[in-house]
């Protein structure tokens, strides 16, 4: 199975101010392209199937505004091996061109090529035959006024197959369907190869808070997880019809699925694969990861503790999680944990003793040196919780100093990446999403 790439971000920035005693910041710029392609040859001899590359530029820090890209694309590498016809905003001048793209983005899920190259095989080009396309970069902004992409860094190889490419059409994600709704997902399969595919395969998975899969009689379907990972849905349908280059298919029914009650953020995975033992010559295709959002919420609350002791004496404090739902949710993407339970040590208490899953920090968040005696520590939820889902992190605490009334601030936050340190989009009651930790 190919893996879903993740996209990038484009956004109209703003340049901040710096202020005179900020550090010094950085910034980077990037070439987006393909690491290597293989183009079909023609079908009975005829020209063959055109292919589009996606190239773009991007950079690192969204604190500078950088315009003027310029993107430098050399095909002298594909002399009879391929061809290459130029997009709008490129000018051609021998084997290169100069392709503009007026603002470049920062890294993120609203991320387009800007420069679509179209290519197919050349006339009389062999199987295996290979080529080579370098890129090069420049742009305006970042700290010194002008970014350059490492010099010979980026590059797209080429080869000239013979083989099925088995592409699905393009499925749009979904946003704000509802709990207990039936969605029905757009289905083709369509040959873009040169040669017949032999019977195919489709695989489903479904994530946790999709039910109900249409069921096809050419289809097994299985479930799995529950433990480390979240319960999913699988299904995986043999066809034996032949699809000749250029044919089409759809499944014999509407594609279906339906949105439990638990449903928030959702996934459906779709993969063909060519039967017979056959090789698909572009996998890229072959692979779909639909996002279904669902308007729903998810209550995470946290409890703290209250424990006295004598100075010298060791206590233990328990640290609750609970999901109120009514959904669930996993980093489904990532696999970073779904929550942290952070817990700030309450003043004249040493931690003496963790779980396994609480990291020790310093109070800005970085890394501390030792498993006990930090001033803080965040412990990770597994990847996903059920709607009901229930936690408790069980610390030892020494009292060095009774200091009466003394409290530790405990939280429930997102994890690494998914919301940043923002609060959760989908709780709808922040006030529980902290406590404290009270000592004598």
């Amino acid at each position: 199975m190919t893996t879903a790439v993740a996209g990038l971000l484009l956004a109209g920035l703003a340049v901040p101010a710096i202020a005179d005693d900020d550090p010094p910041q950085t910034d980077q710029l990037w070439i987006d392209s393909p690491y290597d392609q293989t183009l079909p040859l023609g079908t009975g001899g005829g020209q063959a199937r055109s292919r589009v590359l996606g190239i773009g530029l991007y950079h690192d820090n969204q604190n500078f505004a950088v315009t003027d890209g310029r993107l430098t694309v050399d095909v002298s590498g594909l002399a009879g091996v391929a061809e290459v016809t130029w997009p709008g905003n490129c000018a051609p001048a021998g084997t290169s061109a100069v392709c503009d793209i007026p603002a470049v983005p920062v890294l993120g899920k609203d991320y387009q090529a800007q420069v679509l190259l179209t290519v197919r095989a050349a006339d009389g080009a062999g199987v295996g035959a290979q080529g080579t396309i370098a890129y090069g970069a420049t742009a305006s902004g970042g700290p010194d006024g002008a970014l350059a992409a490492p010099q010979e860094s980026f590059s797209t190889a080429l080869t000239v197959g013979s083989g099925p490419d088995l592409a699905l059409d393009p499925v749009a994600d979904i946003e704000g369907a509802q709990p207990g709704a039936e969605l029905t997902v757009p289905f083709r399969i369509t040959n873009n190869g040169n040669e017949s595919a032999d019977g195919f395969s489709v695989t489903l998975h479904t994530s946790y808070g999709l039910t109900d899969l249409t069921p096809y009689d050419t289809c097994a379907y299985t479930t799995s997880g529950g433990g480390e990972y979240a319960p999913s849905g699988h299904a995986v349908c043999s066809f034996d019809q032949v699809l000749a280059p250029g044919d089409s298919f759809e499944l014999p029914g509407p594609l279906t699925v339906r949105l439990a009650p638990r449903a928030l953020n959702e996934r459906l995975d779709i993969d063909v694969e060519p039967g017979g033992g056959a090789q698909d010559i572009y996998s890229t295709n072959d692979y779909a990861a639909l996002q279904i959002g669902a308007e729903n919420d998810a209550d995470f609350s946290v409890t703290g503790d209250a424990v006295s002791g004598a100075a010298g004496e060791t206590v233990t404090a328990d640290l609750t999680f609970e999901n109120h739902g009514p959904a669930w949710f996993g980093t489904l993407g990532s696999g970073d944990p779904a929550a942290k339970v952070r817990l700030i040590v309450p003043e004249g208490t040493t931690v003496t003793g963790v779980p396994s899953g609480c990291s020790p920090r310093t109070l800005a968040g970085s890394y501390y040196p030792s498993r006990t005696g930090a001033p803080r520590y965040d412990c990770a939820l597994p990847s996903w919780v059920r709607e009901d889902a229930r936690q408790t992190f069980t610390l030892s605490l020494r009292v060095d100093t009774v200091v009466p009334g003394a409290t530790g601030a405990v939280s429930v936050r997102p994890s690494f990446g998914e919301f940043g340190d923002e609060p959760f989009d989908f709780d709808p009651d922040l006030t529980n999403n902290t406590a404290v930790l009270t000592v004598n």
